[in-house]
């Protein structure tokens, strides 16, 4: 049964790091259709600036409405692929505390548990509602013939789908699943533990 659960360990803290490099994968590729459609329809001369000459208001500027999205995702995306490298290093840290390969577990190995699952269950109330905050944004004040008539005029794309919104789903579902199955696999190293322990202080019963 021991040799089952150290595989099952190992496969599972692969698959951590695996979904957490998904992540910073996803974040690359979260703003690609509206770069793609609405990158270049707004005309930034026309943009309401303030008098340290930064823009204020996008809108103003907008070929397409709804454009200013484009500029609304960006911080976001830029902190989604900061959070994609910071889940990769806490994932690392169960290899670093070789939870993959230890045959009983330390102290360490709890902690590197509990900050894989803590930095996912962060990382899903974090992200997910301003994923879906955007999604709903881009339905309702995006006017798609407006883009439609861009799109065909300066050859861009013209796209209606939520793929990327909702692939966050998908990938953060991911990540909450191997986060779930590591915490299994702590419950089973746990159990494991504790027969091994009983049957040690049975054969030196038997011995006394």
């Amino acid at each position: 049964m021991y040799k089952k659960q150290m595989i099952f360990q190992r496969i599972v803290c692969y698959f951590v790091l695996i979904a957490s490099a998904l992540v910073f994968i996803y974040s690359l590729g979260y703003m690609t259709d509206i770069y793609n459609s609405l990158g270049t329809a707004i005309d930034l001369d026309l943009c309401t600036y303030n008098e340290a000459g930064e823009i204020i208001d996008y809108s103003t500027g907008e070929q397409v409405k709804g454009a200013m999205i484009y500029y609304d995702m960006q911080e976001f995306n830029s902190q989604l692929t900061l959070l994609g490298i910071g889940l990769i290093l806490v994932s690392l840290v169960l290899f670093i505390l070789c939870t993959h390969s230890r045959r009983k577990y330390y102290v360490g190995n709890f902690v590197s548990v509990g900050l894989s699952v803590a930095a996912c269950g962060a990382a899903a109330v974090w992200a997910l509602p301003i994923i879906e905050k955007f999604k709903q944004q881009f339905l309702t004040t995006v006017d798609f013939e407006a883009l439609k008539e861009y799109a065909e005029k300066n050859n861009k794309l013209y796209t209606e789908s939520t793929f990327w919104f909702d692939a966050g789903y998908i990938v953060l579902g991911i990540l909450a699943v191997a986060n779930v199955l590591l915490v299994v696999n702590l419950v089973l190293k746990l159990i494991l533990m504790k027969e091994e322990q009983q049957a040690i202080g049975s054969r030196k019963g038997v011995r006394g």
